[in-house]
Protein backbone atom coordinates (compact mmCIF):
# COMPACT_ATOMS: atom_id res chain seq x y z
CA UNK A 1 0.00 0.00 0.00
CA UNK A 2 1.40 3.39 -1.16
CA UNK A 3 1.40 6.38 1.35
CA UNK A 4 -1.37 7.98 -0.35
CA UNK A 5 -3.82 5.23 0.09
CA UNK A 6 -2.78 4.36 3.75
CA UNK A 7 -4.18 7.92 4.97
CA UNK A 8 -7.46 6.66 3.02
CA UNK A 9 -7.94 3.28 4.19
CA UNK A 10 -11.15 2.27 6.52
CA UNK A 11 -12.35 -0.24 8.76
CA UNK A 12 -13.69 -1.93 5.47
CA UNK A 13 -9.61 -2.46 5.06
CA UNK A 14 -9.10 -4.38 8.29
CA UNK A 15 -8.75 -8.03 8.68
CA UNK A 16 -11.33 -9.79 10.20
CA UNK A 17 -8.80 -11.14 12.35
CA UNK A 18 -8.13 -7.72 13.47
CA UNK A 19 -11.20 -6.70 13.83
CA UNK A 20 -12.55 -9.36 16.54
CA UNK A 21 -8.69 -9.17 17.94
CA UNK A 22 -9.20 -4.97 18.79
CA UNK A 23 -13.40 -5.59 19.77
CA UNK A 24 -12.74 -4.84 23.71
CA UNK A 25 -10.82 -2.09 23.05
CA UNK A 26 -12.75 -0.31 20.07
CA UNK A 27 -16.25 -0.69 22.11
CA UNK A 28 -14.25 0.88 25.43
CA UNK A 29 -13.09 4.03 23.60
CA UNK A 30 -16.49 4.16 21.75
CA UNK A 31 -18.57 4.11 24.45
CA UNK A 32 -16.25 6.69 26.58
CA UNK A 33 -16.63 9.17 23.39
CA UNK A 34 -20.27 8.68 23.53
CA UNK A 35 -20.90 8.78 26.94
CA UNK A 36 -18.37 12.70 26.55
CA UNK A 37 -19.80 13.97 23.98
CA UNK A 38 -23.32 14.03 25.66
CA UNK A 39 -21.75 16.37 27.76
CA UNK A 40 -20.82 19.03 25.49
CA UNK A 41 -21.09 20.83 22.24
CA UNK A 42 -19.43 19.59 19.07
CA UNK A 43 -16.79 18.74 17.67
CA UNK A 44 -15.09 17.39 20.21
CA UNK A 45 -11.59 16.55 19.78
CA UNK A 46 -10.10 12.68 20.76
CA UNK A 47 -6.08 12.25 21.25
CA UNK A 48 -5.01 8.69 20.81
CA UNK A 49 -1.64 7.99 22.17
CA UNK A 50 0.88 5.29 22.22
CA UNK A 51 4.29 4.06 21.43
CA UNK A 52 4.60 3.34 17.81
CA UNK A 53 3.02 0.09 16.73
CA UNK A 54 0.54 0.21 19.65
CA UNK A 55 -2.22 -0.07 17.35
CA UNK A 56 -3.39 3.68 17.41
CA UNK A 57 -4.04 3.73 13.66
CA UNK A 58 -6.34 0.48 13.73
CA UNK A 59 -8.17 2.00 16.66
CA UNK A 60 -8.98 4.97 14.97
CA UNK A 61 -10.12 3.24 11.90
CA UNK A 62 -12.31 1.11 14.20
CA UNK A 63 -13.62 3.34 15.99
CA UNK A 64 -14.57 5.85 13.53
CA UNK A 65 -16.85 3.15 11.98
CA UNK A 66 -19.11 3.07 15.22
CA UNK A 67 -18.79 7.45 16.06
CA UNK A 68 -19.41 9.74 13.50
CA UNK A 69 -15.86 10.46 13.27
CA UNK A 70 -12.71 11.90 11.31
CA UNK A 71 -9.48 11.10 11.30
CA UNK A 72 -6.34 13.62 11.84
CA UNK A 73 -2.59 11.19 11.77
CA UNK A 74 -0.61 13.12 13.50
CA UNK A 75 2.29 11.81 11.68
CA UNK A 76 1.33 14.55 8.71
CA UNK A 77 3.00 17.00 10.44
CA UNK A 78 5.97 15.43 11.52
CA UNK A 79 8.83 17.87 11.91
CA UNK A 80 10.87 18.65 8.74
CA UNK A 81 14.06 19.98 8.32
CA UNK A 82 15.59 18.91 11.64
CA UNK A 83 18.99 16.48 12.46
CA UNK A 84 17.40 14.33 15.02
CA UNK A 85 20.40 12.82 15.87
CA UNK A 86 21.63 15.88 17.35
CA UNK A 87 18.82 16.58 19.79
CA UNK A 88 17.99 15.34 23.38
CA UNK A 89 15.29 12.67 24.21
CA UNK A 90 13.72 16.17 25.93
CA UNK A 91 14.03 18.14 22.37
CA UNK A 92 12.51 15.15 20.20
CA UNK A 93 9.26 14.38 22.02
CA UNK A 94 8.74 17.98 22.63
CA UNK A 95 9.07 18.72 19.16
CA UNK A 96 8.95 15.58 16.96
CA UNK A 97 5.24 16.71 15.48
CA UNK A 98 4.98 20.34 14.10
CA UNK A 99 1.62 20.82 16.80
CA UNK A 100 1.54 24.39 15.93
CA UNK A 101 0.86 23.70 11.94
CA UNK A 102 -1.69 20.56 13.03
CA UNK A 103 -4.00 23.49 14.66
CA UNK A 104 -3.63 25.62 12.31
CA UNK A 105 -4.55 23.23 9.13
CA UNK A 106 -6.24 20.59 10.67
CA UNK A 107 -7.50 20.62 14.09
CA UNK A 108 -9.19 24.14 14.13
CA UNK A 109 -10.59 24.19 11.03
CA UNK A 110 -12.11 20.78 11.64
CA UNK A 111 -13.50 22.32 15.53
CA UNK A 112 -14.85 25.23 13.87
CA UNK A 113 -16.51 22.78 11.32
CA UNK A 114 -15.16 23.47 8.66
CA UNK A 115 -12.98 21.14 5.85
CA UNK A 116 -9.61 20.65 6.58
CA UNK A 117 -6.27 20.22 4.40
CA UNK A 118 -2.97 20.04 3.99
CA UNK A 119 0.40 18.69 2.65
CA UNK A 120 1.74 15.42 4.95
CA UNK A 121 5.28 15.33 5.54
CA UNK A 122 6.44 12.98 2.67
CA UNK A 123 7.51 9.68 4.11
CA UNK A 124 8.27 8.38 1.09
CA UNK A 125 11.30 10.49 0.60
CA UNK A 126 11.63 11.49 4.08
CA UNK A 127 12.69 14.81 3.04
CA UNK A 128 9.91 18.01 3.27
CA UNK A 129 6.54 17.52 2.10
CA UNK A 130 4.46 15.48 0.07
CA UNK A 131 2.64 17.71 -3.21
CA UNK A 132 -0.95 16.01 -2.72
CA UNK A 133 -3.20 17.12 -0.04
CA UNK A 134 -4.66 15.61 2.78
CA UNK A 135 -8.79 16.67 2.92
CA UNK A 136 -10.77 16.05 5.85
CA UNK A 137 -14.50 16.53 6.21
CA UNK A 138 -16.01 18.16 9.41
CA UNK A 139 -17.41 15.97 11.67
CA UNK A 140 -18.91 15.61 15.01
CA UNK A 141 -15.81 13.63 16.28
CA UNK A 142 -12.33 14.51 15.43
CA UNK A 143 -9.62 11.34 15.91
CA UNK A 144 -6.20 12.98 15.99
CA UNK A 145 -3.91 9.91 16.05
CA UNK A 146 -0.30 9.36 16.63
CA UNK A 147 2.78 9.29 19.12
CA UNK A 148 2.81 12.51 20.84
CA UNK A 149 -0.77 13.72 20.06
CA UNK A 150 -2.01 14.47 23.77
CA UNK A 151 1.09 16.56 23.99
CA UNK A 152 0.26 19.18 26.35
CA UNK A 153 0.76 21.85 23.90
CA UNK A 154 -3.07 20.59 22.55
CA UNK A 155 -4.28 21.00 26.11
CA UNK A 156 -6.68 22.99 25.43
CA UNK A 157 -8.42 22.06 23.08
CA UNK A 158 -8.07 18.04 23.28
CA UNK A 159 -11.26 16.90 24.40
CA UNK A 160 -10.33 13.19 25.77
CA UNK A 161 -7.06 11.64 25.82
CA UNK A 162 -6.71 7.88 24.97
CA UNK A 163 -3.51 5.64 25.85
CA UNK A 164 -2.83 2.86 23.93
CA UNK A 165 -0.92 1.16 26.46
CA UNK A 166 0.72 -2.29 24.59
CA UNK A 167 3.89 -3.96 25.55
CA UNK A 168 6.86 -2.71 24.41
CA UNK A 169 8.35 -6.25 23.40
CA UNK A 170 4.95 -6.58 20.85
CA UNK A 171 5.53 -2.67 19.80
CA UNK A 172 9.12 -3.28 19.06
CA UNK A 173 8.02 -6.72 17.05
CA UNK A 174 5.25 -4.99 14.78
CA UNK A 175 7.34 -1.77 13.95
CA UNK A 176 10.56 -4.09 12.79
CA UNK A 177 8.18 -6.60 11.19
CA UNK A 178 6.21 -3.70 9.29
CA UNK A 179 9.85 -2.32 8.24
CA UNK A 180 11.12 -5.73 7.23
CA UNK A 181 14.21 -5.07 9.19
CA UNK A 182 15.22 -4.77 13.00
CA UNK A 183 15.73 -0.59 11.95
CA UNK A 184 18.29 -0.26 14.50
CA UNK A 185 18.89 3.03 13.38
CA UNK A 186 14.80 4.43 14.00
CA UNK A 187 14.92 2.59 17.45
CA UNK A 188 18.37 4.50 18.58
CA UNK A 189 17.01 7.94 18.18
CA UNK A 190 13.02 7.16 19.50
CA UNK A 191 13.37 4.82 21.99
CA UNK A 192 14.45 6.79 24.53
CA UNK A 193 12.29 9.73 23.56
CA UNK A 194 9.09 8.09 23.58
CA UNK A 195 10.42 6.41 27.04
CA UNK A 196 10.92 10.06 28.08
CA UNK A 197 7.61 11.18 26.91
CA UNK A 198 5.36 8.23 28.30
CA UNK A 199 7.09 8.49 31.91
CA UNK A 200 7.47 12.06 32.34
CA UNK A 201 5.24 14.10 30.02
CA UNK A 202 2.30 12.06 29.89
CA UNK A 203 2.77 8.78 32.25
CA UNK A 204 -0.69 6.52 31.78
CA UNK A 205 -2.13 8.20 35.29
CA UNK A 206 -1.92 11.43 32.99
CA UNK A 207 -4.81 9.84 30.27
CA UNK A 208 -8.19 9.80 30.69
CA UNK A 209 -8.82 6.24 29.14
CA UNK A 210 -5.87 4.04 29.13
CA UNK A 211 -6.59 0.65 26.93
CA UNK A 212 -4.04 -2.01 27.66
CA UNK A 213 -3.57 -4.36 24.57
CA UNK A 214 -1.51 -7.12 23.60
Amino acid sequence: MDERADRERTAKDISTELKSKMSAAVKEAALEIQKRVKLRKMPFLVAIDGGTSAGKSTLALLVAAEVPAVIVQGDDFYQINIDWSQMSSVEKATHCIDWKRARLEALEPLLAGRTASWHPFNFATGVGLADYMVTRQPAPVILLEGAYSSNPQLADIIHLTILMDTPTRIRYARHNEREGHDDLEWHKIWNEAEEYYFTHVRPPSSFDLVISTS
